[in-house]
């Protein structure tokens, strides 16, 4: 138990001075990708072929977009309050895409949120007494 507090608290300490070393725009940028991938952001993602000048596909929504695998996008999108789809979008050497963001986010450079999944936290032991037991 106390080596999972000197772990949280080690955590938290260093998240902070993680963040007290960026920039404005950094934090700014950052809450805002931390609140589309919470599905709180309204996205527009759009694929385009300059070799026809046409547009191939458009996705409008409660949008999260992972860039991280070459030439492949994936995007989550919420469909509903507890439903959600998983798209794998190419790219090609004439097939580019745009995500745009379709309304302003309410993120300060100054907010800080720590959310904890309670799903993902290992269950921690919780001893209730009553007020009698205390007086005893």
């Amino acid at each position: 138990m106390k080596q999972r507090k000197t772990i949280l608290l080690s955590m938290v300490l260093l998240t902070m001075l993680l963040s007290a070393c960026s920039s404005a725009a950094d934090t700014v940028s950052h809450n805002i990708s931390k609140d589309s991938d919470e599905f709180r952001v309204i996205r527009r993602v759009v694929f385009y072929n300059s070799l026809t000048d046409t547009y191939i596909m458009e996705m409008v929504g409660n949008i999260s977009v992972d860039l991280d695998r070459d030439n492949v996008i994936e995007v989550v999108a919420k469909v509903g309050p507890d439903k959600y789809q998983k798209h794998y979008l190419g790219l090609s050497d004439n097939v580019t895409y745009t995500v745009e963001q379709l309304r302003t986010s309410d993120v300060s450079e100054y907010d800080y949120k720590m959310i904890f999944k309670p799903e993902k936290i290992v269950p921690i032991d919780i001893e209730y007494k009553t007020e009698e037991e205390v007086t005893e």
